[in-house]
């Protein structure tokens, strides 16, 4: 009891979603006596959905999984056939053996919609007493995600917030660490880890509702905020689970995007812009968005890439509107000039 007391203390004591997990995933991983322990969030991209890996943790450490690729669910359902019937009958707990190997799957409900999947792979102590203590910290498990969400989310659209951005960009940024020039001089990385490393880039873009105001005038605050909620959808459907969605105040949106190349993540942004664009807004109509965006950089803070997807943006909005700019491109091509202002200064 003073053990499933110590792990429920330290579980409760987190107030990031990264280290609850890890606490949730090594109590369970400790009381099962279990191989391993993996915990993996679901997502929809409007027509598939998919598992992305968000903790692995071993005999040998701990590994959080920043920027896993998603894998699609059909693919655990084809490794854990007993899922399938698991997610059918809306079951919470399931017992199997896979690759000889026995393994309890715990399934997180949100109502209708199934949240994620804990797996204990090998677990070496399962009797009545563990799978009750299993289910019990499972509610709570439940209960403090919920709380987390409630903080961390925005109140109208379920997107990230505001107060959330820093620690997400700060994780980013740490991702991106040995990706510059610089720092791959100075750690001496070799040709081929270079190469490896300098095709994956992270980028933040700012989007802003065109002429959001004439909605709120023309037909009231309720339809404003319908047209943020289904905005908001769009943005689920367009973008990965390893991309990052805040509703950064009123109609402007902030993007962290994790992609390969400037072609990729231009890509992916303007696909966005004609999602929007393309959407039938009940009473409303067409509404249309822009957006700047520019390139994370690791020795840069959060203000001045801020500030540089803004000055894109800005001129997106003062140049036609309905449309994705990139910052970069827009000095090189002379349509803005670089400026080296004292935001670094000002921010501390």
């Amino acid at each position: 009891m003073e053990s499933i007391i110590k792990h429920l203390v330290e579980i409760t004591g987190y107030r990031d979603h990264d280290l609850l997990n890890i606490s949730i995933a090594s109590s369970l991983r400790e009381i099962f006596a279990a191989r391993s322990a993996r915990i993996s969030e679901l997502s929809y991209d409007g027509t598939n959905s998919f598992l992305t890996s968000k903790v692995d943790i071993t005999a040998t450490g701990v590994d959080v999984i920043d920027q896993s690729e998603p894998i699609p669910l059909s693919d655990k359902l084809s490794e854990i056939p007993e899922l399938k019937t698991a997610i059918a009958g809306r079951q919470a707990v399931i017992e199997c053996v896979t690759d000889n190997e026995p393994r309890i799957c715990l399934l997180l409900w949100n109502a209708e919609q199934l949240e994620a999947l804990i797996e204990l792979i090998g677990p070496g102590n399962r009797n009545l007493n563990t799978m009750e203590v299993l289910r019990g910290m499972l509610i709570v498990y439940k209960n403090f995600l919920a709380l987390l969400d409630y903080n961390e989310r925005d109140s109208l659209t379920g997107l990230l917030n505001r107060k959330t951005f820093d620690d997400s960009y700060t994780r980013m940024l740490r991702m991106n660490v040995g990706h510059h020039p610089l720092a791959e001089a100075e750690v001496g990385a070799d040709q081929s880890e270079t190469e490896n490393k300098v095709e994956h880039y992270h980028w933040l873009a700012v989007v802003d509702i065109d002429y959001f105001k004439r909605v709120n005038d023309q037909f009231g605050h309720l339809y404003g905020d319908e047209v943020l909620i289904l905005i908001a959808n769009i943005m689920r459907n367009s973008f990965q689970p390893n991309d990052h969605l805040f509703r950064f105040g009123g109609e402007e949106f902030l993007i962290l995007v994790h992609s390969s190349s400037l072609s990729d993540a231009h890509r992916v942004l303007d696909q966005f812009r004609t999602n929007v664009e393309q959407y039938h807004f009940p009473q409303v109509g067409q509404v249309t968005v822009s957006i700047g965006f520019a390139r994370i950089d690791t020795f840069e803070p959060a203000v001045a890439t801020v500030g540089r997807a803004d000055q894109a943006l800005y001129y997106a909005k003062t140049h036609g509107r309905n449309q994705t700019c990139h910052y970069d491109m827009l000095v090189a091509n002379g349509d803005l000039h670089q400026e080296y202002s004292n935001d670094i200064a000002e921010f501390f």
